[in-house]
C-alpha cells in the first residue's frame, strides 16, 4: 500500500505534510506534458473546454477528473478503468521513492512556488486548515464517488499559509531545490510555464516538516475536494492512506495569490426578467460598452458598496446601491458585518433566494464559471443571465475564516491554480 506518513504521529498543532510516491506521466508515452494537463475540474468550461482538452491528447488528465458517460456510476468506472490501463501501459509511472514536490508556476513577471505533499487531514474545529466557503452536497458526493472508484487523489488542492517572510525552513528548501534541474518542465497554452522538483533528502524533509508544524492554512481552492477527503477518511479505519489528502501549499507572504471572482450563469432567467424586479430596490444602469469597460465600471461601483454586472442580452447592466430595507429583511443578522456586506451574501440571500427565487444548489438553474468572457458568451448563447462579480480581498477571506465564518459557496477564485496532471497520488496498490 502506498501509505503516506509514519504509522504513528503525535498530535500536532500545525500542518503535517508528508512525502509520497507520486504518479507522473512518462513524457515518452504522451504527445507532450502540456497536452495532458488540465485546469482543475471545476474550472473547465463545459462542454467546449472539455472537448478541447479531450482532443488535445488521448491521455489528457481530464479523462480522469471529468470522465464522460451516461450515468455517474459509468463515468466513475470509466475513470478507474482508464487509470488502471494507463498504469499498466506505463503512461503513468510511480516515482521510486517518497518525496515532497516543489512546484513552480511562472507567467511573465509573476512567479509562484509552493510545495506539494500528502497533508494529514484535520477538522475545521482544530484550527489547522481553515475553510472559508460553504460546499454543495451533490458536488462532494460526486467527487467522493470518483475518488472511491479510482483510489487516487487526482489533483492537488491549493492551500495558503503565511510565514514571517524569512528565507528559512520550507522557503529555504524550496529556493535551494529550484536551483537544480527539474523533474519536468512545460508551458501550457495559457502561457504559464510549470516546473516540478522532487524533495527526497531526509534533512530537507525534516526541515519542511518542522517549519510547517507551526503554521495553519487557508483553503484557497478546493473546498469540495477537502470535504471529500474528510468524508472518505471517515469511511476507512485509521491509520490508512485516506488520513491524508494531496495539497499544494503556497506561502502568500512570499508569493501573493491573485484573487478573482467566480461568476454565476442563471440558465433559466433571461436578462429582462432578471432586471424587472430590481428597479424599485437597486440602481440599474445600462452600459453600452465593451466588457473591459463594463468591468471597470463594476470595480468603481463595488468600491462604494454591493454591485453586480448583468449580461446576456448583448449589453451590460450595472446593478448597485441595494435598498437598506431590503437587505435588512433578507440577510441574516447573526453573522459579522464583514459577511453581511459581501457581494456573494447579497447575491445569494437577497437576489437568488428572495428576488429571483432561484435555488443556488441546483445545477439546472445556476452554473459557477471562473472565466468572465465565457460566462457572458454562454449567457448570450443560451438566453440566460450572467451575473458578474467583483473579487473579494484576501484579507477579508482570511479574517472571516479565522472567526469560523464561512462565505457563500464559490465566493472567490484564488490563483494561479495548480495544473492538474503534473503529479497524482495513489491511495492503494
Amino acid at each position: 500500500m502506498n501509505y503516506a506518513g509514519p504509522t504513528h504521529v503525535p498530535a500536532r498543532m500545525g500542518l503535517d505534510l508528508n512525502p509520497f510516491r507520486g504518479l507522473r506521466y512518462d513524457p515518452d508515452r504522451v504527445g507532450s506534458l502540456a497536452a495532458v494537463t488540465s485546469p482543475p475540474y471545476d474550472v473547465v468550461v463545459r462542454p467546449d473546454g472539455l472537448l478541447h482538452l479531450e482532443s488535445a491528447d488521448p491521455h489528457n488528465i481530464v479523462r480522469l477528473i471529468l470522465p464522460q458517460d451516461t450515468t455517474p456510476t459509468a463515468r466513475n468506472e470509466q475513470a478507474a478503468e482508464t487509470l488502471h490501463r494507463w498504469l499498466s501501459e506505463g503512461v503513468l509511472t510511480t516515482d521510486t521513492e517518497p518525496g515532497l514536490y516543489v512546484y513552480e508556476q511562472r507567467d511573465g513577471a509573476m512567479l509562484q512556488r509552493g510545495i506539494i505533499g500528502a497533508l494529514r487531514l484535520s477538522e475545521p474545529s482544530d484550527g489547522v486548515v481553515l475553510p472559508h466557503e460553504d460546499v454543495m452536497p451533490h458536488v462532494v458526493a460526486d467527487r467522493a464517488a470518483l475518488m472511491r472508484a479510482t483510489s487516487a487523489n487526482l489533483e492537488p488542492l491549493l492551500l495558503t499559509y503565511r510565514s514571517n517572510g524569512s528565507r528559512v525552513g520550507t522557503a529555504a528548501v524550496i529556493e535551494r531545490t529550484a536551483q537544480h534541474p527539474p523533474l519536468l518542465s512545460t508551458t501550457t497554452e495559457d502561457g504559464f510555464s510549470h516546473r516540478l522538483w522532487a524533495v527526497t533528502d531526509p534533512d530537507d524533509l525534516a526541515e519542511i516538516r518542522t517549519d510547517l508544524g507551526h503554521h495553519q492554512a487557508l483553503i484557497a481552492d478546493g473546498h469540495h475536494r477537502w470535504a471529500t477527503y474528510l468524508r472518505l477518511r471517515a469511511e476507512h479505519p485509521s491509520p490508512s492512506p485516506w488520513d491524508y489528502g494531496l495539497v499544494l501549499l503556497v506561502d502568500t507572504t512570499r508569493y501573493p495569490l491573485r484573487v478573482r471572482a467566480i461568476h454565476r450563469l442563471l440558465h433559466r432567467l433571461p436578462v429582462a426578467e432578471a432586471l424587472a424586479p430590481l428597479t424599485d430596490s437597486f440602481r440599474v444602469r445600462h452600459l453600452d460598452v465593451a466588457l473591459p469597460e463594463a468591468l471597470e465600471a463594476l470595480a468603481t461601483a463595488a468600491a462604494d458598496g454591493n454591485a453586480f454586472l448583468l449580461a446576456g442580452d448583448g449589453a451590460f447592466h450595472l446593478v448597485d446601491r441595494p435598498s437598506p430595507d431590503l437587505l435588512a429583511r433578507t440577510i441574516p443578522g447573526d453573522h459579522p458585518e464583514a459577511w453581511r456586506t459581501l457581494d456573494a451574501t447579497v447575491l445569494h440571500a437577497t437576489l437568488l433566494e428572495h428576488v429571483w427565487g432561484i435555488p443556488e444548489d441546483s445545477p439546472e438553474h445556476v452554473a459557477y464559471i471562473h472565466d468572465t468572457a465565457a460566462t457572458v458568451t454562454k449567457a448570450e448563447r443560451d438566453g440566460g443571465t450572467a451575473v458578474l462579480m467583483h473579487p473579494v480581498r484576501e484579507e477579508v477571506v482570511r479574517d472571516l475564516a479565522r472567526q469560523g465564518v464561512t462565505m457563500p459557496r464559490k465566493s472567490t477564485s484564488f490563483g494561479p491554480k495548480p495544473a492538474s496532471g503534473l503529479v497524482l497520488r495513489a491511495l492503494a496498490g
